[in-house]
Order: C-alpha cells, then structure tokens, then sequence
C-alpha cells in the first residue's frame, strides 16, 4: 500500500500530463505484476462495489478515534472529503479494540480469515485480502475489521483504504494517460493498449497478474476474434458556438461530410462472434442481458460483425426521451411488461468488423456503404442521412432537432478513420467526428440549498439545488413575505407562493465567482442539514440543461438532464426568475 500512497501523492500533486505519466510508468517499472494490474485498473476507472456502508465507515472511525459523532461531523464540514476527515482524525498506532460479548467468536474468527496487512504489503494483497472480504460480514465485524487495517497504515495510506472501502476513489488521471504509460512501459502503441483494455475495468473484474501480462505482452495478432470484446469507442469533438456562422472556414465544404442526426440515447456497440452477442455501453459496461429484444434480433447478423450505434425507445417512428430509456439502464433482469411499455431498438451508424476483418482503417464512406449493404435486409435500421446544399440550410434544419426527439447533427468526414477516444485522427486537421449540438434550454433559477465541494473545492459551497416559483409573484411585497418565512423556519402555505426545488448543479462557475457565492451561502444560512445549508434566496441564475422530461419522483414533477449553472444573474431580481408553469411549457413544447 506504501508505494500506491506513494504514487497517488505523485499524481494529485501535479498538474503536468507528462509528470504524471512518467509517474505512473515509473510505478509500473518496480510494481509486482498483479499490483500493477490493479493500479491500471483503479487509475483507468475501475470501481469495486462499495465494501462497506459510509454509516459503519462513519461509526468505526468515530469509536476508534474516541469522539462523538457531532465533533466528527464538524471536522467533515471543515475538511470537506469523508476518507480525508477520517485520517486526520484517527490517532496513530494501534487501533484494535475488543468486541462485544455477542460478537467475539465471530470476530476472532473473521480476523483469524485475514491476514496481518501492512504498509508492505502490496496493493493486490491488500484489494484481495483486504478489502473485497469486508463485503457483506456483519456491520460490527466490519468496524472491528476496519480498525485492525487501519492500525497496519500511515495517515496517507489509510485515506486512500477508505477510499476504496467506501467505494470513492478518485484521482485526476484520465484514462487516455493510462493507457500512454501502460504502452510507454510496454514499447507498445497507446491505440493497442487501449483495444486490450477494453472491458478491463468493468466491476466485476478482479485483476491479477495474467491480466497484466496479457495487456503489456508482445502483439499477438487480433485477439478480439476469440472474445465478445469491442472496439475503443472513436468519440466525435464538438462544434464551438463561435464557429456556428463560419463552418465553411472551420470544416470545409459541406460535401466533404456525412450527416446524421444526433440521438440521445445509449452510445453501444453490438459484437456478434462464435454464436454469442454480446452488448457494450461507451463505459465499457457489459449491458447485454438488459436489453433481450435487441440480443435476439442481433443474433441474425453473420458472426464476425461488430456495429456501432445507439440504443434508443422509440415510439411512432420517433426517439422516446431518455427518460424511458433510463428505466431499463439499473435493470439487469427485464420484466415482459417493461420491454412493453419500453420497447428498445438499436440504431447501427458504423460497422467496425465484417466477416472477422477489422474494418476501422477504412474511410467513414465505405465503412458506410459497407454497413448499408450489410443490413439491406438485416436487423437494424442505419442511421439516415440527411441532405443539404449548404452549411446554413443544415443550420436551418438544426432547428427542428428537439421536435424530431434529437440534439443535433453528428458530422462525419467522408475519409476518416474510426479512431479511439477523442484523439485526432491520422492528418490531423478536422478530418473525423463532430457532434454539432442544439443550444441549452435555459430557465432563471433561484438558490436555496448549498453543499460543500470535494477536492481543492472541499472548503467552498459549490454544490448547489435551485428552485423556481410555484406561480409568477405579484409583486415584490408577495416576495418580501416569503423570504421572511424562510427565515423564520415557517413552512410555505400549500396555496401561497413558494418556491420549488427542481435541480442540482455544481458547475460553470469561475473559482472566483464560486468564492462570490459561498461568501453570499455563508452569511445567509437558514439551517444546517448535516452537510447541507438552506439558505435565504437571494441569488438568480441562468442554467442550461439539455432535456426535461415528467417526473413522478421529484416534487417539481419534472426532471432536467445535465444541469449547470450559465451565468449568475446579478441583473435580474428574485421576482423574475422562472415558474413550474415555464418549466412545464419548456416540457410540452420540447424547446
């Protein structure tokens, strides 16, 4: 564990992406190879499921620490980050402690099962050993377990088991980096190393040293045959706002591009091999056994095909919201009635493997007609072209995007390859993927909670819940009564005015502007709600999101997706901020 402190400290410390790849392959260089499979996939985005519940988390350290839950709470406050709050205030050496009467055979028994871990120990030891064991053994065996690996470790070392215990992990390395060092390490091509890593991170994996030596050994031709594993997904860049009224000058002539719309739905590729199919979200998540109507209808395809597209609920010939959509993502056994009232098709736009044979090196047009030909009479509908003389009658048709269920245009060059991630693909230039994006909706927001930030934002109010009118005020003495009810406690009457929470965000703000605001939270404060304050209304801001949708689980009854924070409307006063009624209109109009 001492040498994974160590390099997590490397990595938060600096802000340089050659650092901290040098960093990471520095580690790899010295790390045993089942440590370093486990660092890969940790640092990639691998989340082991939560090992033990943040309430026993909380319990353990207060008991090993001897302090009272509410002086715990106001380090938290201060500290702003649970793990972190934890290793400051657990006291150093021993923390063992002996269990309860009713719990002792248990607990000697469960310590007896796990070995003495300690610093030198290395991180696959103690992921194994360690922390995957804590799951499911009752809460008091947990704590009793928690504060004997507590005591093995060094404040830095225990911040980074809880972490991992509490399943928060988290550190400022994307997984393009990771991908650059594991293939700086291996003498390999970064685009190789991120095909082997497909899957890796899923969470039911546990990685082991065979994993490691599989994705930094020598190329061994196209593997991907013998497994249900996609392709790295070739993710499109977005068109500016700025460069809306001058595409001409930014891409080129509009001849030069394929045009889709663009759907808000699942990104997925389907790969049909041997006699499986197996479904894959652009998380890497394994999701097939969600969707068993689009598995039957893929089985149709020849084995050795691989499609991109997306998934989608679609009604009358129209993509559904993603809300419907959303019902079927948590569900890993779908009820009759649920592929019923959501039925889910797949929309294919690339095809990256025919017959066996890699097809990504091939220019965007023929893999397209290749795809058309391939599903002539297949299973699944292409996604349509759409046509136009020039970059304005596209911009005009842009308009209609939200009326036909969609947010935009997708623009592919005609002679790009299928690239990975965002890279820019071989020639540079614009030549790939663009997605041109309708503009936010937008409504006038007031806050009325605030939570503390994570990170280096730990000590600000950053996190924030907005709320709209109930109906338009009078006037501003109507406002005045409410803002005086607010702050003496008073619960809204159930026919006056009030103002209804709709949403959280916690972005588009400027570092100072946050400082502005939490300034504002600070000396407005209502009441505290553990890490959450109410506060006085006094701040309207604009905030886009990209869709709303009904909603039987909020109070507003409606849902917004993506919310963040435009601007701060320092011009506009509590009284014209936005009602239910316009987040009801915006939802009955689709714009």
């Amino acid at each position: 564990m001492r040498d994974f402190a160590r390099l997590y400290r490397a990595l938060d410390a600096s802000t340089s992406t050659t650092a901290k790849v040098a960093s990471l392959r520095q580690a790899l260089q010295s790390a045993a190879p089942d440590d370093a499979a486990w660092t890969v996939y940790l640092l990639a985005g691998g989340k082991p499921r939560q090992a033990v519940p943040t309430a026993v988390l909380r319990a353990a350290a207060c008991q090993a620490a001897g302090i009272d839950d509410w002086l715990f709470e106001e380090c938290y406050q201060v500290v702003g980050d649970l793990a972190e709050t934890m290793a400051h205030v657990l006291p150093h050496g021993d923390l063992n402690m002996p269990a309860g009467a009713d719990d002792a055979a248990e607990a000697e028994k469960a310590e007896a099962d796990m070995p003495c871990l300690t610093s030198d120990h290395g991180l696959a030891a103690w992921m194994r050993e360690g922390l995957l064991p804590l799951r499911g053994l009752d809460p008091a065996i947990q704590s009793q377990l928690l504060r004997r690996m507590w005591s093995g470790l060094e404040a830095d070392e225990r911040f980074l088991l809880t972490k991992l215990v509490g399943g928060g992990f988290r550190v400022g390395l994307s997984k393009g980096l990771v991908q650059r060092a594991v293939a700086e390490h291996a003498g390999l091509e970064p685009n190789e190393v991120a095909q082997r890593m497909m899957g890796y991170t899923t969470a039911t994996r546990q990685p082991a040293a065979e994993d490691w030596h599989q994705l930094v050994g020598a190329a061994q031709g196209d593997t991907l045959l013998d497994h249900g594993r996609p392709y790295p997904f070739f993710l499109a860049q977005a068109v500016e706002p700025s460069n809306e009224d001058r595409l001409d000058a930014a891409l080129g002539p509009v001849n030069d591009w394929l045009v889709e719309w663009k759907y808000d739905g699942i990104r997925a590729q389907i790969v049909r091999r041997g006699s499986g199919v197996w479904i894959w979200s652009r998380g890497e998540e394994l999701i097939t056994e969600r969707f068993p109507e689009v598995v039957q209808v893929a089985m149709m395809l020849a084995p050795g095909t691989v499609l991109d597209g997306e998934l989608l609920v679609m009604r009358e010939g129209q993509p559904a919201p993603f809300a419907e959509l959303q019902t079927r993502i948590t569900r890993k056994t779908v009820s009759k009635a649920l592929r019923e009232r959501t039925p889910v098709v797949f929309m294919a736009y690339d095809l990256l493997e025919l017959d066996g044979i890699d097809q990504r090196s091939q220019p965007h047009e023929q893999r397209r007609t290749a795809l058309e030909r391939c599903l002539q009479e297949g299973p699944f509908d292409v996604s349509p072209l759409v046509q136009a003389l020039d970059w304005e009658a596209l911009q005009t048709l842009r308009q209609e995007s939200r009326a036909r269920g969609v947010e935009g245009f997708m623009l592919k060059h005609r002679q790009a390859p299928y690239g990975v991630g965002r890279r820019k693909v071989e020639g540079g230039g614009v030549v790939g993927w663009w997605k041109w994006k309708v503009q936010p909706m937008t409504v006038d927001a007031v806050l009325v909670y605030a939570q503390a930030g994570h990170g280096r934002r730990a000590n600000l109010y950053t996190d924030y819940t907005f709320a709209v009118w109930s109906r338009a005020p009078r006037d501003e003495a109507e406002v005045q009564a409410v803002l005086q009810a607010i702050e003496r406690r008073e619960p809204p009457s159930p026919d006056g005015l009030s103002l209804v929470p709709f949403a959280k965000a916690y972005s588009g703000l400027s570092d100072e502007e946050f400082a502005a605001v939490d300034r504002v939270i600070r000396r407005s404060t209502v009441e505290k709600f553990g890490p959450v304050r109410s506060v006085v209304p006094s701040l309207v801001f604009e905030l886009g999101f990209e869709g709303i949708a009904a909603s039987t689980r909020h109070k507003s009854g409606v849902a917004v997706r993506f919310p963040r924070m435009l601007r701060l409307r320092t011009d506009k006063p509590l009284r014209e901020a936005d009602t239910l009624q316009s987040l009801k209109a915006l939802h009955a109009s689709g714009e």
